[in-house]
């Protein structure tokens, strides 16, 4: 896709008040806390209170009014909710209707879904979403992701446990309507045959946790990092230059400040790799960890309200998920 006037018109974020330092992890996993600082480059993350007031859905609308203030719009205006998150409150009803009932909106008919891409969720949801703005079928809507990662850590497996952190971050899209603000291009490839690389293999019809063979084993995460990486690093350098083609002439992508999904420390050190400029990379992984879906836009909000990231600058989000998915957005911000 390419060519969509839209504008991400205000952008929040809401980070769990527990902070895990890596040592705490490091104790846990009975791991030296400074090598696992150095593999993973994660110093400290956010685990949310899933028994209190941090369930995804609350978490969810704490950034949802963050971004709808910036963005000067009223949520009882929104035409559309949308959940955008790699992980899931409850099985049914859909994350959307949730987010919605908890911004307290639950008696408005706005439309609330999900569109669920694993990391790629919040990317994935800002490209049909703008397409829905282009055409004219909608006016404001409101992406939401909330992860709640840490519910699905498998600490037996030191690769990933001490990686993911929980976040939530939202962001209001409106019409462009005279500013340079537009998507300019976006692509997205997925590669089923490495779907069991990274997975959550329980939770739905095939293994649900009422069966009696399925293990416990099967409801927590487990990924399989030096193929992943294998893989991405064969299919990243192609599938960044055909996105380059795309562009319009004068652009380049080494002109965009880079919004990556913060997978790991090895993924953002591939980015060179890829023909990205690393002094224009925006980390996060660092304080955060791997926030699922929520990654993007919660790195998107800091670059935001660092300054890094102003109004016509050039911003390219991109990153990974489960699948094996990648997926890479310019836009003008």
């Amino acid at each position: 896709m390419s060519g969509s006037a839209v504008r991400i018109a205000g952008v929040g974020r809401y980070l769990p008040r527990r902070i895990v330092t890596t040592n705490e992890v490091a104790a846990r996993l009975g791991v030296d806390a400074d090598e696992l600082a150095r593999a993973t480059g994660v110093h400290e993350r956010r685990y949310a209170d899933r028994s209190g007031d941090e369930t995804a859905s609350l978490m969810g609308a704490h950034a949802a009014r963050e971004a709808l203030e910036k963005a000067e719009v009223r949520a009882e205006s929104l035409d559309l909710i949308v959940n955008a998150s790699g992980t899931v409150e409850q099985s049914i009803p859909d994350g959307g209707a949730l987010i919605q009932r908890a911004l307290g909106l639950g008696k408005s008919g706005i439309a609330s879904m999900s569109v669920h891409a694993t990391c790629l969720s919040f990317l994935a949801a800002l490209d049909l979403v703008s397409q829905s703005i282009a055409t004219g079928r909608c006016r404001r809507a409101l992406i939401v992701s909330s992860d709640v990662g840490s519910a699905g850590i498998d600490w037996r497996d030191r690769e990933s446990a001490a990686l993911f952190g929980d976040a939530a971050a939202a962001a209001v899209l409106v019409p462009a309507e005279r500013t340079s603000s537009q998507i300019l291009a976006a692509r997205f490839g997925t590669f089923g045959d490495d779907a069991d690389l990274a997975a959550i293999e329980g939770g739905g019809t095939r293994a649900h946790p009422n069966d009696e063979p399925t293990r416990a084993s099967q409801n927590v995460f487990h990924m399989e990092g030096p193929k992943l990486l294998r893989r991405v690093l064969g299919r990243g350098r192609p599938f960044l230059d055909v996105l380059s083609r795309a562009l319009p002439e004068a652009v380049s992508l080494r002109d965009a400040l880079v919004i990556p999904h913060q997978a790991s420390h090895a993924g953002l050190a591939m980015l060179p790799l890829f023909g990205l400029d690393e002094s224009r990379v925006v980390r996060t992984i660092d304080r955060l960890g791997n926030c699922v879906a929520a990654s993007i836009p919660a790195t998107l909000y800091e670059a935001i309200e660092s300054g890094r990231l102003r109004r016509g600058d050039l911003t390219l989000l991109c990153g990974t998920g489960a699948g094996l998915s990648l997926g890479a957005m310019l836009l003008r911000f």
